[in-house]
């Protein structure tokens, strides 16, 4: 038995290490573009907002393995864009572990955008045009005044986003595929290993996704209970 959990383990460890570095790398790639877009929708107001703010979220609603297929189209070896990034930049999409962070970033990025243009729409306009009555450019507003008091809620979009990208499983497997030690995450891992009948290594694999997702809803917890607090003091 106790051979059987440590070839278990073993096997763990590499999906593991996979879906921890497409976690990190969509959750950064996630963030920049989340905050970016929802420092853009908080304070300009301009002709299709309310249907590019819906294109920013449809990600939420859509099936992974819809935002998958259109990440094949887009992407593919055969399309404009996918075939532009191969023969220009040597970057393929398809079957690699660049595809599943594409694909994690996609899914991760509303949850950054929601939190952070929440966060960015609470601020006070009159902090923004006191600083500007000031002198302050836009860049430094952002980074000494609209940053630092939406950081709270940026952070708790930014632990979601990082929870959703290491338990995507639909679009990462439309686009990268189930290659082990290539491209096979924790949740694709899972999936195999149930397939497989490997019952030890599923329960393993389940148990480190659930440890760690709780731990991030937690965090997220006490950081929301603190801004409450920050707001009442």
């Amino acid at each position: 038995m106790n051979n059987v959990v440590s070839a278990s383990l073993l096997e763990s460890l590499s999906p593991l290490w996979l879906s921890v570095q497409v976690a990190v790398a969509a959750t950064v790639l996630a963030s920049i573009l989340g905050v970016g877009c929802a420092l853009l929708m908080a304070r300009k107001n301009f002709k299709g907002k309310e249907l590019l703010d819906t294109l920013f979220i449809l990600p939420m609603v859509l099936p992974p393995t819809v935002m998958g297929y259109y990440l094949i189209v887009l992407l593919g070896r055969s399309s404009a864009v996918g075939g532009w990034f191969e023969q220009t930049l040597g970057i393929r999409f398809m079957f690699t572990l660049k595809g599943a962070i594409v694909a994690a970033t996609v899914v991760a990025f509303p949850l950054v955008y929601k939190s952070a243009r929440a966060a960015f729409e609470e601020i006070a306009e009159e902090y923004i045009e006191a600083a500007r009555s000031l002198g302050a450019r836009n860049w430094s507003i952002f980074w000494r005044i609209s940053l630092p008091l939406a950081m709270r809620g940026i952070m708790a979009g930014v632990m979601l986003a990082l929870a959703r990208a290491l338990g995507e499983f639909g679009a990462t497997l439309m686009i990268a595929g189930n290659m082990p030690g290539k491209t096979q995450t924790l949740s694709i891992a899972i999936y195999q290993a149930v397939q497989d009948g490997k019952d030890t290594q599923a329960w393993i694999l389940t148990a480190i996704v659930c440890v760690v997702c709780i731990a991030i809803l937690l965090s997220i917890g006490s950081l929301l209970r603190k801004q409450v607090v920050a707001r009442m003091t």
